[in-house]
This record gives C-alpha cells, sequence and structure tokens, in this order.
C-alpha cells in the first residue's frame, strides 16, 4: 500500500572520502561492498511521486533471495530494521520492489500487535529524521492516520537532537500515553542543554505519574550531574537507585561513578566503584579520569595498573585519563612511555588518543614533539586543531597559531568549533585590534559569539584593546555573568589605567553577590598599586583574607608588590616571609620590590638567595636586577648579570634587558659601550632606547650623540611616546635653539602627540587629592600657598639654590624661580604637612620623573620638618629623610659619575655597610673633599681591607684616614 511521501528511493554506487591531511594530499577513499561483491548506493532525491518506490539495480548476475531471508531479519517493534538489513542480502530476480517489503513488514506487524499503515509510517518517519530532514518527517507524522507512542517519541527525540527543545516540549505535554521512554527522551533533551534542575523536576513529575524508571533514564539523568549545583539531586537519585534495587546495574553504577567523579565526590565515587558486584572498562576509565582530573595522579595510575592486571582492555578514554594523570605529574618520561605504548598497542592513530597526547605535549610546552606528532596523526578533527593551536599560541608562536587558524577554515571541520577564544586572546596578547574585530565576525557567522567562553574572550579582547564601550556592551550582553568575564573586564579597566573604573566594577562585581578569584584580587591589588593608595589595598588585602586566597601564592605575590608600590617596603618583607608557599612570581615580586626602592643590595641579595633556594631565574628577575643596577650605577655588577644572564643560564635577553642596559650605560656617561650595545644586539633600536640616550646627553652635555638620538626619533613613523619628544625640547631648550624646540612641538601637531601634563597625588584620610603644576584651584590653596612660602624660606637659610635650568620656558629668572615652587609634587607635600600629624610619613606619587630641583627641594625639606618623605615618580621610589635620599642622588639627573657609585658599592661590600653609610661618613670627614678622589681612594682601600672595625667611631676614623691618605692617588688608580 502507498506512504505519502515526497521522496524517491534509488540504490546505485557508493563512495565515501575520509578526512586526511597534509600526509595525504589526494585523501583515501573507502568501498562498502555488498551483495556479495556487487558495490550499491543509498540516494534520496526529491520527486513529485508520492508513493515510496525501491529499485535495485546490479552490477552483477543476481543471486537467489528466499523471502524467509527478511523475516528473520525482522525485529519485534523495528521494522525498519528489515530495510536497513536488506542490502546485505543477495539480490533475486526479478529485483525486490517496495510491496515485497511492506508485505513482510506488514506480516511481522500484525504479529506483534501493531498496525501496518503505522508501522509502515513510524519506518519512514525514523529513516527521514535519520537523514536530518525534520520536517519532511514532520508532514509523514501529521498525515498519518493513527499513531503510537512510537510514533511521537521518534518526533519528540528528532526535535531533540536538533536541538528545538521547545516543540518537544509542547509534543510531549500533549501526550496522553507515556512510556518510561518518552520520559527519558525528553529529560535527555534538558540534560543536553545544560538544564539539568528542569530535568530533575521532569524526572520527579514523572514519579507523580507511577512511571518506573529504568537504568536508561537514570543513566541519562545522573549525566546532567556534572558540577556541585547538582550536588542535593545526586544523592537523592542514588537513594532511589538503591530503594529500586538497581544497585546492582552495570549501567547506573557506571553512571553514579561518572557522576561523583564530576563533582569532586571521588570518596563516594570511590565507594560505588568498590561495592559494584560487575565492572567493565567503562567503570575504571570513569574512575581513572576522576583521580586525573582531581589531581590524584598515582591513585589514576595505580587503578589504570590494577585494570591492566585484570584482564580489562583499556580504551581511548583510558589513555586520554592516564595522559591527564601524567600531565599532573609533571613526569614528561612517563608521559613518553605512555606514548610509545600506545605506538605498540596500535591506539596512536585514534584521534582521540592522539588529542591526548597532543595535549600531554603542549602541557609541556614541547613543541617540536607536539607538531611532529599532529603531522604524523592519520586522522585529525576540530579539536586537533584546536589543541596544536592553543599551544603555539601559549609559547607565544603567534604566527603559527594564526596560519593554522588560516589552515583549520578550510578543513570542512565545524566551524562554530573553531578555537575563537584562542585567537582572541592571541589578538588581546598583542593588541591587534583588527584582527579580534575579524575573529569576532568569523564567531557571529558561526553563532560560536553565543557561547559563554567565547563572549568572555570577547569581553577581554576589546577591553584589552581600550575599546571599553564594545566590551561593556559584550559584557552586558553574556547570559551568565560568572567570575571570567567581571575580571577580564576590570583588568581592561586598569591595564589601560583606569583605575577609579576598575574599582567601581569590582564593588558591583561584590554586589552582584559574583565570587572574585585570584586573578580579580591581582587587578584590583595592581590599580590600588598604581593610584598608590595604601589604605585602598589593606582593604583589599582583608577582602583576600576573609576569601581564603591568602595562602594562595599567586595572590600573596600581588599584595607583596602592592606594598611596594605604596612604599611600604616593610610589609613587603614580611609578606613574603610568612609565605607558606614560593615560587618564582613571589620572588620576582620580592626583587622588583627592593628595586623598585632603590635598594639594590638587598636587591642582590635576594636575587643570589632565589638561586640559593633552588630557584632558576627568568627574565623577569634579570628584568629587575638590571634595572636596580642601572638606577643606583652598578655597571659593573649589571654587565656581570648580564653575562650571567646568557652564559650560566641560557636566557635570550629580550628588548627590555638591551634597554636597561642601554640606559644604565649611558646614565654613567658611557656612550661609546651603548652605541657598541645598540650595534650588535639582534634587533633594531627602539624610541626607548633612543630616548634613554637623549636623556643621558643632556646631563652628560654630550650635544653629538643628542643630535644624532633626536634624529633616529624623528625618523620613526610609529613614535608616539610624548616623553621623547618632551626630552628633545628640554635638550634644545637648555641649549637656547628655541627654533628648534618650535619644530619639535610643530612635530608633535602633525602626528597628534600631546605632552602629558605633570601630576602628584596623594591620599589624606582616604581621599586621594590631585595636584597639577602651578594649580590653584584646590579649595585649600591659600593655606598650601602660605606653607610653601614659609619652606621657601626656611629652605634658603640651609643653603637651597633653585635651579631655574629645570623650568624650560624663555621667561625671566624671578618667573622660572616662582613657578619652581609650585611643582606639582611639592604642592602635594605642602597640602600633606597642614593635613597630617607632626612626625607622620608622607607618601606623594607623581606620573612623571621628579626633576633635578625638586629633587633637591625635597632632601632639604625632609630636613627642616624631620619627617620621611617617599616620593614615587615614573621610574623608581625616592625616600628622603634628615637631608638624603636613598637613591644616593643618582637619580638620572645629577652629576655623580656612574664609576663614582661603582666603587661605592665596592667598598660598601667590602666593609658590610650600605653605600649611604659610606656617603654620610665621607660627608662627615671631609666634606670639602672631590668626590671622584674619595671613591677612588676607598675602593683602592678596600681591596686589602680584611677585618671589620668595631663600633661606627673606629670606622669613620678609618675612612677619615683613608681619604686623608689616598685623596691624591685619583690619577694612579
Amino acid at each position: 500500500m502507498p506512504i505519502a511521501a515526497n521522496l524517491l528511493l534509488k540504490i546505485t554506487y557508493f563512495y565515501h572520502p575520509s578526512n586526511r591531511r597534509k600526509k595525504f594530499p589526494q585523501g583515501r577513499w573507502h568501498r562498502r561492498k555488498l551483495f556479495f561483491g556487487t558495490v550499491i548506493k543509498v540516494e534520496l532525491i526529491h520527486s513529485p511521486i508520492s508513493t515510496t518506490q525501491v529499485e535495485v539495480n546490479y552490477c552483477a548476475e543476481p543471486l537467489p533471495i528466499s523471502a524467509l531471508w527478511l523475516t528473520l531479519l525482522m525485529k519485534p517493534y523495528r521494522p525498519a530494521f528489515a530495510l536497513k538489513n536488506f542490502s546485505s542480502l543477495a539480490p533475486s530476480k526479478p529485483p525486490i520492489s517496495v510491496q515485497n517489503v511492506e508485505t513482510f513488514i506488514d506480516a511481522r506487524s500484525i504479529k506483534t500487535g501493531f498496525d501496518p499503515n503505522t508501522c509502515r509510517s513510524n519506518f519512514m518517519v525514523e529513516n527521514l529524521l535519520r537523514k536530518g530532514y525534520l520536517s519532511t518527517a514532520r508532514q509523514v507524522f501529521d498525515q498519518m492516520p493513527s499513531r503510537n507512542t512510537v510514533s511521537t517519541n521518534m518526533m519528540i527525540s528528532g526535535y531533540v537532537k536538533s536541538g528545538d527543545l521547545l516543540k518537544a516540549r509542547h509534543m510531549f505535554d500533549t501526550m496522553l500515553d507515556r512510556t518510561a521512554v518518552t520520559w527519558t527522551i525528553i529529560i535527555g533533551g534538558y540534560v543536553q542543554k545544560s538544564q539539568f534542575h528542569e530535568a530533575f523536576k521532569l524526572f520527579a513529575e514523572m514519579r507523580r505519574h507511577d512511571t518506573q524508571p529504568d537504568p536508561v533514564t537514570f543513566a541519562t539523568l545522573l549525566s546532567g550531574c556534572n558540577d556541585a549545583e547538582a550536588d542535593n539531586e545526586l544523592v537523592q537519585v542514588h537513594g532511589l537507585v538503591l530503594k529500586l534495587g538497581y544497585h546492582s546495574s552495570i549501567i547506573i553504577c557506571n553512571s553514579l561513578v561518572d557522576s561523583y567523579c564530576k563533582t569532586d565526590h571521588l570518596d563516594f565515587a570511590s565507594r560505588v566503584f568498590e561495592d559494584m558486584p560487575e565492572r567493565d572498562s567503562i567503570s575504571f576509565n570513569a574512575l581513572i579520569n576522576g583521580f586525573a582530573k582531581d589531581g590524584l595522579t598515582e591513585d589514576a595510575i595505580t587503578l589504570f595498573l590494577q585494570m591492566q592486571n585484570l584482564g580489562f582492555k583499556p580504551s581511548d578514554f583510558t589513555f586520554a585519563g592516564v595522559l591527564s594523570a601524567a600531565i599532573r605529574l609533571n613526569d614528561l618520561a612517563f608521559g613518553q612511555q605512555i606514548h610509545g605504548f600506545l605506538v605498540k598497542t596500535g591506539f596512536v592513530g585514534n584521534v582521540f588518543v592522539g588529542n591526548a597526547l597532543l595535549d600531554f605535549y603542549s602541557k609541556y610546552d614541547c613543541l617540536v614533539e607536539a607538531g611532529k606528532l599532529f603531522d604524523e596523526m592519520p586522522d585529525l578533527d576540530g579539536i586537533s586543531y584546536n589543541v596544536i593551536i592553543t599551544c603555539y599560541a601559549w609559547s607565544g608562536q603567534h604566527e603559527e597559531a594564526i596560519s593554522l587558524f588560516r589552515e583549520l577554515q578550510f578543513t570542512g571541520f565545524k566551524r562554530r568549533q573553531f578555537p575563537f577564544a584562542t585567537m582572541l586572546s592571541i589578538a588581546a596578547n598583542v593588541l591587534d585590534l583588527q584582527m579580534g574585530q575579524q575573529i569576532h565576525s568569523l564567531a557571529i557567522v558561526t553563532t560560536a559569539d553565543s557561547e559563554l567562553v567565547v563572549g568572555n574572550s570577547l569581553v577581554d579582547m576589546y577591553a584589552k584593546c581600550g575599546r571599553f564601550e564594545e566590551a561593556e556592551k559584550i559584557f552586558r550582553s553574556l547570559a551568565k555573568r560568572s567570575t571570567v568575564p567581571w575580571t577580564a573586564i576590570i583588568s581592561g579597566y586598569v591595564q589601560r589605567g583606569f583605575h577609579e573604573e576598575g574599582l567601581n566594577l569590582f564593588n558591583e562585581m561584590h554586589k552582584a553577590g559574583v565570587r572574585a578569584d585570584q586573578a580579580t584580587f591581582a587587578s584590583i591589588l595592581k590599580a590600588s598599586a598604581n593610584l598608590a593608595s595604601l589604605s585602598l589595598g589593606k582593604q583589599i588585602h582583608s577582602f583576600v583574607i576573609r576569601s581564603g586566597y591568602m595562602s594562595n601564592v599567586f595572590s600573596g605575590s600581588a599584595l607583596l608588590d602592592m606594598y611596594a608600590k605604596c612604599g611600604s617596603i616593610k610589609d613587603s618583607i614580611q609578606l613574603f616571609q610568612d609565605m607558606s608557599e614560593r615560587n618564582i612570581v613571589s620572588w620576582n615580586a620580592l626583587i622588583s620590590a627592593h628595586a623598585q626602592n632603590g635598594d639594590a643590595k638587598a636587591t642582590l641579595d635576594s636575587f643570589e638567595k632565589m638561586v640559593q633556594s633552588g630557584f632558576q631565574p627568568d627574565s623577569v628577575s634579570f628584568l629587575s636586577v638590571l634595572s636596580a643596577c642601572s638606577h643606583c650605577g652598578l655597571v659593573q655588577e649589571g654587565l656581570r648579570y648580564f653575562r650571567t644572564m646568557t652564559r650560566i643560564h641560557n636566557l635570550v635577553p629580550k628588548k627590555e634587558h638591551y634597554a636597561s642596559m642601554v640606559d644604565m650605560l649611558c646614565r654613567s656617561g658611557q656612550f661609546n659601550e651603548a652605541e657598541k650595545l645598540m650595534d650588535e644586539m639582534p634587533f633594531d633600536p627602539d624610541e626607548i632606547m633612543w630616548s634613554s640616550v637623549l636623556n643621558s646627553c643632556r646631563i652628560h652635555k654630550n650635544q653629538e650623540l643628542a643630535r644624532k638620538a633626536a634624529d633616529q626619533l624623528f625618523s620613526m613613523e610609529v613614535l608616539r611616546d610624548a616623553a621623547a619628544y618632551v626630552s628633545m625640547s628640554n635638550i634644545y631648550a637648555a641649549a637656547g635653539q628655541w627654533d628648534n624646540v618650535g619644530k619639535v612641538k610643530k612635530a608633535m601637531r602633525e602626528r597628534g602627540i600631546r605632552k602629558v601634563p605633570a601630576y602628584s597625588w596623594v591620599e589624606i584620610r582616604h581621599k586621594l587629592h590631585v595636584f597639577s603644576a602651578n594649580d590653584m584651584l584646590h579649595p585649600q590653596m591659600e593655606e598650601i600657598r602660605k606653607k610653601i612660602e614659609m619652606l621657601s624660606k626656611q629652605m634658603e637659610k640651609e643653603g637651597y639654590k633653585p635651579d631655574t635650568s629645570c623650568t624650560l620656558h624663555d621667561v625671566d629668572e624671578n618667573i622660572k624661580i616662582e613657578s619652581l615652587k609650585y611643582h606639582s609634587e611639592r604642592l602635594a607635600i605642602a597640602f600633606a604637612l597642614i593635613s597630617t600629624p607632626e612626625g607622620s610619613p608622607i607618601l606623594v606619587i607623581k606620573n612623571l620623573r621628579a626633576c633635578t630641583d625638586c629633587h633637591a627641594a625635597i632632601k632639604v625639606i625632609s630636613k627642616i620638618i624631620r619627617r620621611e618623605i617617599t616620593v614615587r615618580d615614573s621610574s623608581r621610589f625616592h625616600h628622603f629623610k634628615d637631608g638624603i635620599c636613598s637613591c644616593g642622588d643618582y637619580c638620572g639627573e645629577t652629576s655623580i659619575a656612574q664609576n663614582d657609585c661603582s666603587l661605592m658599592w665596592s667598598f660598601s661590600q667590602c666593609i658590610g655597610i650600605s653605600v649611604l653609610m659610606v656617603i654620610d661618613m665621607v660627608s662627615f670627614q671631609k666634606p670639602e673633599v672631590e668626590r671622584q678622589p674619595v671613591w677612588c681612594a676607598l675602593a683602592f682601600a678596600s681591596r686589602d681591607f680584611e677585618s671589620e672595625p668595631q663600633g661606627d667611631s673606629g670606622l669613620k676614623v678609618l675612612i677619615g684616614k683613608l681619604v686623608e691618605s689616598f685623596t691624591g692617588l685619583a690619577c694612579r688608580i
């Protein structure tokens, strides 16, 4: 009898290509041989004919067939099984028509009690759904004169598989007769959509309707218990399993083990596993993967060996779990042994296992091995590309990652599964907005932008690229705003210098009830550090303690850095000493803290202690050390550590390291050595290096090299650093070349460069007060002005004379002197003096480098008011106390030569005192002695100094004698 359908089933020829890459460019073809050597193909084509016909075209002599064969192939309730296996039968003569098939389907359906018309319709619907023709299947379903539960179950299943849960639920709700299969299908739909609570509600409703769940129902429901939110439901389901007597069902027990592992209840998972009367490979796989995920690597490997001993054959899932354990075990050799075992057992060709191996090698940064494995894999999928692209991205090889991503686009794999998040992270790290926008467009086309992980990466990319409007728009549109997107947008604001906006978002995050993690705290601690708000930093410190992250080494390092940048080096040291666990990050934070605060000896001591503790220094460690050597004038030490970096620790210096070395040599006036280093380094000097040269040329009056540096900077079309232009302008202004000053300013206007105005701020009673040069807008400006005038008179009595060369304007000398009084840092200090108790320390932050005159003036002020004044400028910390600065007047703006500081260091190291003590003692004994001979004498004397003098007085007498004896030996030394 005819069945309404718009399809013609035609059997012809069949070929199917498999996925191959690089190694097999032509592709490998598989043949499906049926009919005992006859090759056929089933092809669906649209036809206006409204009946179903089956035509068989033979390529060989037909063989006899018995109608009984088809009858024997029939299974109860599955008439479609007959036609599915029809192609495996030998053909008859004449060809079998659809009437023959229908006859046997009808016979079997009558025997099983089903209506023949309904059975044939169900068969048609099932085949249409299998081929993905959902709308056509619905048409056939709607035209069916009579339907049964099987018909509706198939349609519900079709909607569930297509992702249309709304229509599936509507059809389910209209059903009158529901079986356990029906409930299982709709529950599975909600589980598939990660709506577990709704799935559990349906399961409870199923129980109220007195429908007995079967093992498949329990397995389906348990597959949705994969996070901590499902803990209570998981326990209830487990209890019901025991109550109904399903505790011996291997299907349910495997699902229970898997669910307990996914919800981090390994003790319950192990108990269920041990109590199982029967186990299979799936049981072992679930627990092995659970142990591996939770970091119990030894337990995972022990269970794997037990599985082998009991004779269970491992599967691809087994090896995936074992390789995951090998990653956490931090044992590359063990993973390589597993790789060898996979080669012997033939699993290495499995794409799932191959992906696990790729992930293993990528986690160990074995790029060569990972690349080789990827090229040799016989089959690849989207995950293979995702893993290798992520591997290259993490290792900083962005070009290779981008190249593979382009290749991935032509493979035919599902575009929705492309590694959009990884590619967006690359765009964010290199600040390539255009690339990020292109990836965003591709994500929109594939609808991958609706995925949470891609949305989070989009927020991160736009925020880091400074496009906060787009970042906020995507952030607000996210269906679920977890910790990750909150942290991404907060981090973006902080990295771009919008610290207050970042802190405001953190408050909003806290009010929304979203829990901050260590990355969130690192960002807001950075914001408070950059604002130098010690009180805010302490509040965040308390928050970290309450949140339970205090023992986390990452949070501890961020706190250490915050206290250091807020000038509280004592708190930084105490935090480091209290750390229960330390790593290279915490050591680097301590080294950097000492370097920023100008304590070169503590910086180098910390570095050496780190090495002695067994930690391998990285590029960040050496950058802090070289910076300390540069700021404190330790040229010889800096050169030695630079050589150590390459020769002993096998680290390749980056641009930042060369820039620090160039700065160090230029500060000391060793311009020939600096130029030689720039000529020999593997890349061209950038604007930072030439700016260092330019600044040092101004200090050392090297006009010839200054012109060369200025020409190099002018030739850079991409020069965006306003400080470089300002340095050029300052040099011309100091030389009275006002025409050239005008040219520099014109170039700045043409290139859209604006000079960054100088600001200083101070925190008084939890509020930041910001000042600019000659600022008259503060409400207490009259009191500030009076304080400045009073200090000026006292400073004059102490012998202070303004350095008017710091005011680079062609104006009257008196106007220059008056302008110097009202530099931003002096306004901030004056305000702090009238707003804080006597004797309390003062912390002032400046966004640019302090000028020479302000440095000298603050030294005198600290002596007059007898307070410690800390100034953090763009370069370093300056701790002023009793007329002395912690930088030893080596702030890059003074005339003390680099060699002087190196010699002071040599002497102080030898006799175990600080450089500042040497300076103080020499000045105390013979202040009129010129510095260079004094330092030479001290260095010369230190060579033969073997015993430490007893007491300060003895030390002063000895230094006095050394100065007296060796002042005239400068030339000889």
